[in-house]
């Protein structure tokens, strides 16, 4: 191969190779956790959120979530903390919750969970409301 064409292919491998690597940077986008249910009563409940794939509306089961974290920042009390465990669910892409809101308010839940494929983590922050 002549070393014009050798430096075309060299040059068209990495150009390749940065596209595959943008391309899988990007791909943690691709996910989204939702609320089922923005609005729930005050005190002892389960608060449940969806997994879904963004480009085709999919549910995504088996995410590993290993970090939570309950408060009320949007409130302007984020030291305002509660407690949060995961808890079963039967739904595929549906993860739930058993959750304590102690007052009413908005409260923040943090998610942090790994998506078979993806070597980012997925980070999300939710909203909901504790009602009387």
């Amino acid at each position: 191969m002549p070393i014009t064409n050798l430096r075309i292919a060299s040059g068209a491998l990495l150009v390749l190779g940065l596209l595959g690597a943008a391309n899988a940077h990007a791909a943690i986008a691709d996910y989204e956790f939702k609320l089922v249910d923005a609005n729930l009563k005050k005190g002892r409940t389960v608060a449940a959120v969806r997994l879904i794939h963004k480009p085709d509306g999919k549910p995504v089961p088996d995410a590993v979530i290993f970090a939570t974290r309950l408060d009320m920042a949007p409130d302007d009390m984020e030291a305002m903390t509660s407690v949060i465990e995961q808890a079963p669910s039967s739904e595929p892409g549906v993860y739930r919750f058993k959750v304590d809101l102690t007052d009413e308010g908005r409260w923040r839940i943090s998610l942090a969970a790994k998506i078979q494929g993806e070597s980012e983590t997925l980070q999300s922050r939710l909203v909901l409301q504790a009602t009387p």
